[in-house]
């Protein structure tokens, strides 16, 4: 049977090659999206092991958080840029869930986030939800449960306002332009749980801190946030 199985799945290989995402080589393991090499030339940051990391400093005296990281940084025209575009505008959702376990093994190997009860994606306004037809975050959280055996909570936490894009405006404006957009539907759901707060890019952090406000009005609720890659400002 084993040789049998090892027989199709070469054939399949064959007429159906499986490639890096990043570099387009030929991998052999179906359940990867990258080969070796472009893991490696990823720009981990390894902020998941350390307090007081970049991502921290950001919701400083703004948000209180048990902990927060990144897994990459975000550079433009580079690999993480590319696979960024291919889940959330192509709609390639298992190489953001593919991410997704990368950022869950990054957290689980800290020893950092063991504490976390519930995954919460950012949400996206819902008009805008459907003309993508899913939420990036929501993929990227699937990956992280998945790895951490942490459930995740969709629609709890909703955009009840449509924002313009953040990416060229300042601090300021950012937060003005995100102030008051969430509201929780269900509190008890969240009274007394430590949340995992999930986005795809940090940059000033004013759209996870507006959302993240939300969630600790809440008793007993402690927040910890996590995305994938970190922008420089």
């Amino acid at each position: 049977m084993k040789i049998k199985t090892a027989f199709f799945s070469g054939l399949t290989n064959l007429f159906y090659p499986h490639t890096c995402a990043g570099c387009g080589s030929d991998l052999v393991q179906h359940d990867n999206f990258l080969c070796l090499h472009c893991i490696n030339e990823l720009p981990h940051t390894d902020f998941a092991f350390h307090k007081n990391n970049p991502v921290e400093k950001i919701f400083w005296g703004r948000l209180q958080l048990i902990a927060a990281m990144s897994t990459f940084y975000f550079t433009k025209d580079a690999l993480i840029q590319t696979l960024i575009h291919s889940f959330k505008y192509k709609g390639e959702r298992n190489i953001g869930h593919y991410l997704g376990t990368m950022m869950g093994n990054s957290m689980l190997m800290s020893g950092r986030f063991n504490t976390i009860d519930m995954i919460i994606p950012l949400p996206l306004f819902a008009a805008k939800e459907r003309r993508r037809g899913f939420n990036q975050a929501a993929i990227l959280c699937n990956g992280i449960s998945e790895i951490m055996n942490v459930h995740v909570v969709n629609h709890n936490v909703e955009r009840r306002k449509f924002t313009e894009t953040q990416t060229k405006k300042h601090r300021n404006e950012r937060w003005e332009n995100v102030s008051g957009s969430f509201q929780v539907n269900n509190p008890q759901q969240l009274k007394d749980k430590h949340i995992l707060l999930v986005d795809d890019v940090v940059t000033t952090g004013a759209t996870l801190e507006a959302c993240g406000a939300e969630i600790l009005k809440f008793p007993g609720t402690r927040l910890s946030i996590a995305t994938l890659a970190f922008a420089t400002k």
